[in-house]
């Protein structure tokens, strides 16, 4: 739980201290524990006055998260300075929490010598997500900058590829042999101040220092002494290979209720641990990656630099333009149908419009069971016919209401009958396409999520215009 600024004690700096700061200063956090806007304007301005002590005052009670919050809320023009009035309240635990475009920006104004003593005081993982997109020149003066211990263990996370186990990985842990006793460990764990002081379970390994077992503390702390770890240890293990994505190491964790698990190299060595913690960063990164990747947006990230989201996005835009042509050209074909019976180009967008959304359900649905596994080769089939399966129901609902709707504001049956028909036709193919185009898209090993919309769309508008327009003209209601 974050430290609330509403807990500290209030804080008085004589007469010319504004009453507002202290009011700021004991409720920080709205219903919600955000930082609320006062509270955030009170430290603005206190730093603007030149008042770096009330500043600190304030934010000292916060936890390091609500910290990096803050400073995500700062403009980013007044954001160097805030930092440098709070000084060593902006500490490793900050920067480690901040936002990577915010992040990169403090680290920026900060000599080698002051990340590299930031990086000395985290795990491996947390220091090696300051370094890894720093300038090759930069990171390499804060290597040199730090002792050979921290360098070796950071250098070696570099090694493997971004997104990886590897990069995700504590390489401070806990692993004896399965000869000690239960005993002989807690004395071990006594006497050695140098061990990581945040873990939950131990690691037992063999004389090659493969794991061969897992030990929680609790069973430690609660059976003799005299047992020996082999006896105590549980042999069955979830072991991550160093060069696992990140995602696929996320789902792991989640099918099997892992609170931390053993990371091995190809040789079955134990490398490193992963836990869960980092987990829950990870899946909350990747989810919200995949949403942002079905509308085209990029990274989406807020703090991300104008030029940066504007490549990103321009491209699917643009390839959204040429997809909206083939949907337009089809209207110009049935253009003398339009003419003739102006109605149609009234209705025509509800039949390409839901059809869309149909589309977009149906394709939320298919590649969130993607990124989780729920599909496979074995069931990809069975998926699809379940889908259209869906489409059928819902496009009998929606086709029947709509259907009765415009044959009585028209007062025009074969218009009511037309319309329903052309909106079963595009539903079940929304359901067809929503399916398919992602699962495509799987097969060919492209990302399902990054450019599934923009075909879906372009297949249920091309289907709903040709449908309605052309079951229009076969019908005769044109003439």
């Amino acid at each position: 739980m974050s430290e609330r600024g509403d807990s500290a004690e209030p804080l008085l700096h004589g007469d010319e201290f504004d009453e507002t700061l202290i009011e700021a200063a004991e409720a920080s956090h709205d219903e919600d524990d955000r930082l609320k806007p006062e509270f955030l304007s009170a430290v603005l301005d206190a730093v603007e006055e030149g008042d770096n002590e009330t500043a600190r005052d304030l934010v000292s009670p916060l936890h390091p998260a609500d910290i990096a919050d803050l400073l995500e809320l700062t403009p980013s023009e007044r954001r160097a300075k805030v930092a440098a009035a709070l000084g060593d309240l902006v500490g490793a635990e900050v920067l480690s929490e901040l936002n990577d475009y915010v992040r990169d920006d403090l680290i920026g104004a900060l000599a080698p010598e002051q990340v590299a003593e930031f990086a000395s005081e985290l795990d491996t993982d947390d220091a090696v997500a300051i370094i890894e997109d720093m300038e090759e020149a930069d990171q390499q003066a804060v290597l040199e900058a730090l002792d050979p211990e921290d360098r070796a263990a950071i250098e070696s996370a570099l090694s493997y590829p971004e997104e990886s186990a590897g990069r995700l990985m504590q390489r401070d842990l806990v692993a004896v042999p399965a000869h000690m006793t239960v005993g002989q460990v807690i004395d071990y764990l006594r006497d050695n101040q140098d061990l990581t002081s945040d873990f939950w379970e131990i690691f037992v390994v063999d004389v090659a220092h493969k794991p061969i077992g897992t030990c929680q503390l609790s069973w430690v702390l609660t059976c003799p002494r005299g047992i020996a770890m082999a006896d105590l240890m549980k042999r069955e293990q979830t072991l991550i290979p160093v060069d696992m994505d990140q995602e696929e190491v996320a789902l792991r964790f989640q099918k099997y209720a892992l609170i931390s698990a053993a990371v091995v190299d190809a040789s079955g060595r134990l490398v490193g641990m992963i836990t869960v913690d980092d987990i829950v960063h990870i899946i909350s990164e990747e989810a919200g990656e995949d949403i942002l990747r079905l509308s085209g947006a990029g990274e989406g990230d807020i703090n991300e630099p104008v030029m940066d989201s504007y490549r990103a996005r321009v491209r699917w835009l643009l390839t959204n333009l040429l997809t909206a042509l083939v949907a337009s050209t089809i209207i110009g074909i049935f253009e003398g149908t339009i003419q003739k019976m102006v109605a149609l180009a009234t209705l025509m967008p509800i039949v390409a419009g839901v059809g869309g959304n149909a589309g977009s359900q149906t394709m939320a649905v298919t590649v969130r069971a993607l990124a989780t596994n729920q599909i496979t080769g074995s069931n990809a089939r069975r998926t699809i016919l379940r889908e259209i399966r869906v489409a059928l129901l819902n496009g009998s609902t929606v086709a029947l209401v709509l259907g009765i709707g415009v044959a009585l504001v028209f007062q025009n049956m074969a218009l009511g009958g037309v319309i329903a028909a052309a909106m079963m036709t595009n539903i079940v193919t929304a359901g067809l396409a929503g399916a398919a185009v992602p699962l495509a898209f799987d097969r060919m090993n492209l990302d399902p999520a990054v450019a599934s919309s923009i075909f879906v769309t372009m297949i249920t508008d091309s289907m709903g215009f040709f449908a309605f327009l052309g079951l229009a003209t076969a019908a005769g209601l044109t003439g």
